[in-house]
């Protein structure tokens, strides 16, 4: 081939090889024994220039291998790289991943539990742990060459979602980020914001799926493809699918039967058909299908923790078993070894036993309340394929990385907190990607099943549409503030807040209603001119005019108030066998009250609690129709006009009965003419104001002049235009500079409560700065208060433990068991405490809706972090706990995380023994399933 070209063109191919062998780039490469994908090679080659990178590209398509790049970088170059991660889970498995490749004497890790040769060249660990060193100023930042942001995205999430912000922020200008992302529809606007704070950023967006994913509904017996075949980009719905949705959706529902329509005897076998070929399988038979599909392994997405245990559960009861003798042998020989460090009695209470066996059978459940050992247990299995159905919340897509051939959703509706919500696009994208392993499967597949009420349409438009934007979920706090304080000064901390990214999306959206209030402001001064008049100040009289006119419509709202109070009052006076006349509407003329009704207020009906506006009388007409009538058909006051008595034989659904009871009133009361009633003097006609207000309009000079009311028209509209420019200038004046005055709220009450002045950080404040948490203020202010001096280790737990707990469902009915004694005197003061905290906060005007704030302490977990603390039984404390085992340990780490925090900030003079109790407290709950779980 090279003899086609001429001996010039073979010397520039040749020096093009000679200098890309000579690039870092290429002895990265001969690392790997695979081919780097276009846009791998892309991003290094711009980390390889000197730029940093923005990566967005789908779950498991291999954007990490850029983050390695940067690790391969640093190493050659001799500076440092700290690769972080959302998740200590994700932190562990990057630690093992980059300590096999180069070696554990390179790589070291640092997450809230572990601290593994920290002064590694290359350091994995959360990012929040970053977050920390670049407050505190540490040692370990000298030499930093890159860093690694992976799933980049999490600065979305709602809690922990400003600390990427506060890394990206504050880093040095030396430092080389490298930004991995899912696929995200806003990855320009966030470069963009990146190329502002960080300098020159690329930004590297892939859609390509290296294993094309296949989307697919289960019916009944049958799987069918979402999509039919066909050529270009927009696929169009298996019309089956939608046939079968209208069919469906016109079969006669049960009510309707009852209710009498007949159906024909082939409407019947229709039915009977359609039924036989459309349901939703079982948990046990879905994995039957793809297993026999060779669909497996597969991962089915089930939004409940006990879900996931129970179809677990069915699936061992309908004997399911997806591994023979080897594969189970092999289970077993892994769990035993992973488990061994935990004693005989635990793993009773831990339902080890069940979970061992649907290990042995290929099938286990994945959530978050499960114990971290064993959710490690169930990904390496999983890995191996030893493990081939695997039952999980969403929480397992956020990282982890456990591929599957397929992916299963039961539903495409979940419980977001407070209702049940569809799924949204990226949702479903983020779920679907984990389907299709590189390197192994030729095509990935996800599989919704069929519910009552499917739509094809809705599931192609989740499937098909990549709307996945980044918000950013940045807000400042007490932490914050005095850390910037210290470190920067007030000002220079306001304008590095005004560049957070959360301000840039801010200040973007106010470019669309800026220009429109540009247009506005153009049109005010084209109406100020066709209404000006020779005679005078025409803007003054209209003014006029509109006060008028406000002050009459306001009388007029006051007098309709007034008489419908006067008319209920009289509707609550009426008795049954009351013969009144119905003032208007559909049953206006005479009646006889069989019924007053019920007064206004809320009454305890058959549905629960409902609302009346009033009494609604049950009435007969003299057209012998029975209705119950509401105010709206008495805008007058009725009085009786005659009393008759109501037979007790009377039935209001008996015609006869109507009949005979509508002749005897006709005969009672037809010759009564009922009196008019009068309506009373308008109040405007006795109103000074508006006696006011006509004089001066009728001594204007614009009153008299010919195109007085042309002029009106352009005025109207003129006052129109000026309040929506009003409007959208508000909304412009709250969405500029959000950030920042939220800044000066939160300085304004620190200083108040002496953590600062001017540019000073007290010692309460260097106190507050090592302290980080949803309640730093709270912690901050009991040591200042010496709120936990006398308490004892495990006491000191539990009022702790109310510092980081938030209870998974509100129950407000209960009160939570706590510790007696000091303990319980601690836990009334603190929230004693938080209550003068939320008045202060209430009186700066920082609002908690805003994320900005210190929410109520929770007191739910303290009696079994007291419980742990003092030494009790794992069995005893989840029981009287009543919560998973994994949630237990989760709480447990972050307990002994602020207490480690607690230790290093509180008095180390001897004045205080909480730092001291804080250290014991740590090594009392820091034993048995928390001391044992790596993970957290």
């Amino acid at each position: 081939m090279t003899e086609d070209f001429s001996p010039a063109e073979r010397y520039a191919a040749a020096r093009k090889r000679a200098v890309e062998q000579a690039t870092a780039l290429a002895s990265f490469r001969e690392m790997y024994d695979f081919g780097l994908d276009p846009f791998q090679i892309e991003a290094c080659q711009a980390l390889e220039a000197g730029k940093g990178v923005l990566v967005a590209a789908p779950t498991g398509s291999g954007k990490t291998i850029v983050g390695e790049f940067a690790v391969h970088l640093a190493l050659q170059q001799g500076k440092k790289c700290f690769y972080t991660t959302p998740i200590k889970a994700l932190s562990n498995q990057k630690y093992q991943d980059l300590a096999k490749r180069y070696g554990a004497d390179k790589v070291g890790l640092l997450t809230g539990d572990n601290s593994v040769n920290s002064d590694a060249p290359v350091v994995v660990m959360t990012t929040e742990v970053l977050r920390n060193m670049l407050y505190a100023g540490s040692q370990a930042l000298t030499n930093l060459g890159y860093v690694v942001m992976d799933e980049v995205h999490y600065l979305s999430d709602r809690t922990r979602g400003a600390v990427w912000e506060e890394v990206i922020i504050h880093l040095q200008e030396s430092v080389t980020l490298v930004s991995l992302s899912a696929t995200v529809s806003n990855a320009e606007e966030f470069g963009d914001w990146l190329d502002t704070v960080r300098g020159d950023t690329e930004v590297i967006v892939s859609e390509h799926r290296p294993v094309p994913l296949f989307q697919h509904v289960l019916a009944g017996r049958r799987m069918y493809d979402l999509f039919e075949e066909g050529e270009g980009s927009r696929k169009a719905v298996n019309p089956d699918l939608t046939r079968m949705a209208r069919m469906e959706a016109s079969r006669p529902s049960y009510q309707d039967r009852r209710r009498g329509r007949a159906m024909r005897e082939a409407d019947r076998e229709r039915e009977r058909r359609q039924r036989s070929r459309i349901w939703t399988p079982g948990r046990p038979e879905v994995i039957e299908r793809l297993d026999a599909a060779d669909l497996l392994p597969a991962i089915t997405f089930i939004f409940s923790r006990a879900a996931c245990e129970a179809a677990v559960q069915q699936c061992l009861y309908a004997g399911l078993r997806l591994n023979g003798d080897e594969a189970r042998a092999r289970v077993r020989e892994i769990v035993e070894e992973r488990t061994a460090s935990i004693p005989d009695e635990d793993l009773h209470v831990l339902g080890y036993y069940e979970w061992l066996e649907g290990l042995e059978r290929g099938i286990a459940a994945h959530h978050a309340g499960m114990l971290p050992t064993f959710k490690e247990v169930v990904e390496e299995l999983f890995v191996r394929g030893l493990v081939k159905a695997v039952f999980a919340t969403e929480t397992l897509a956020l990282g982890i990385n456990m591929p599957a051939r397929s992916v299963v959703l039961e539903k495409l509706v979940k419980w977001n907190g407070e209702q049940h919500a569809d799924i949204t696009p990226g949702e479903y994208t983020q779920l679907t990607g984990r389907a299709g392993r590189r390197g192994i499967d030729v095509e990935g597949h996800a599989v919704v099943l069929w519910q009552r009420g499917f739509s094809p349409e809705h599931l192609a438009g989740l499937a098909g549409t990549r709307t996945y934007p980044l918000k950013s979920s940045f807000k400042p706090s007490y932490n914050m503030a005095v850390n910037l304080v210290e470190q920067f000064g007030r000002h220079r901390s306001r304008e590095l807040l005004e560049t957070s990214f959360a301000q840039f999306q801010a200040d973007k959206s106010v470019v669309g209603i800026s220009r429109q209030v540009q247009k506005n402001e153009e049109g005010l001064e084209g109406y100020k001119e066709s209404m000006t008049c020779h005679l005078g100040d025409f803007e003054e009289y209209a003014r006029l005019r509109r006060e008028l006119k406000d002050r009459e419509t306001e009388l007029a709202k006051q007098g309709a108030a007034q008489r419908r109070v006067q008319a209920a009052a009289a509707l609550e006076k009426l008795k049954a066998g009351d013969v009144i006349h119905v003032p208007t509407g559909k049953f206006a003329g005479l009646a006889l009250v069989l019924d007053p009704g019920l007064p206004a207020g809320r009454t305890n009906g058959h549905r629960g609690f409902e609302h009346h506006d009033g009494p609604r009388p049950l009435v007969l007409t003299a057209e012998r129709q029975v209705k119950r009538l509401a105010s709206i058909d008495f805008p007058v006051p009725v009085e009786a006009l005659e009393r008759m008595r109501i037979p007790k034989s009377f039935n209001a659904r008996s015609p006869q009965s109507r009949r005979d009871l509508a002749s005897a009133l006709r005969t009672k009361a037809g010759h009564i003419v009922p009196d008019r009633h009068r309506k009373g003097r308008a109040p405007a006609a006795d109103d000074r104001e508006i006696t006011r207000l006509r004089a001066e309009l009728r001594a204007h000079p614009c009153h008299g002049c010919s195109d007085r009311e042309d002029h009106a028209r352009w005025a109207e509209r003129y006052h129109r235009l000026l309040r929506d420019t009003g409007q959208l200038e508000r909304r412009i004046e709250g969405r500029t500079n959000t950030i920042a005055r939220t800044f000066d709220r939160i300085v304004k009450l620190l200083t108040e409560m002496d953590y600062l002045r001017g540019d000073e950080v007290t010692e309460h404040g260097k106190r507050l700065a090592r302290l980080y948490g949803e309640l730093d203020l709270l912690a901050s202010e009991c040591l200042r208060d010496g709120v936990w001096n006398d308490l004892n280790p495990a006491e000191l737990a539990a009022c702790v433990s109310a510092l980081v707990f938030e209870a998974r469902v509100s129950d407000d009915a209960l009160a939570p068991k706590v510790p007696s004694g000091k303990a319980k005197a601690a836990l009334g003061e603190m929230v004693r405490i938080w209550g003068r905290l939320d008045a202060l906060e209430e009186e700066f005007r920082i609002n908690q809706a805003e994320g900005v704030g210190q929410r109520e302490p929770d007191l739910g977990f303290a009696w079994a972090a007291y419980q742990w603390a003092s030494g009790k039984g794992l069995d005893e404390v989840l029981r009287e706990a009543e919560m998973p085992a994994g949630d237990f340990v989760r709480w447990c780490k972050q307990v002994i995380d602020v207490l480690g925090q607690i230790a290093a900030a509180a008095p180390h003079d001897g004045s205080s023994t909480v730092a001291r109790n804080a250290r014991k407290a740590v090594d009392q709950l820091l034993r048995g399933v928390v001391a044992y779980s790596s993970v957290g």
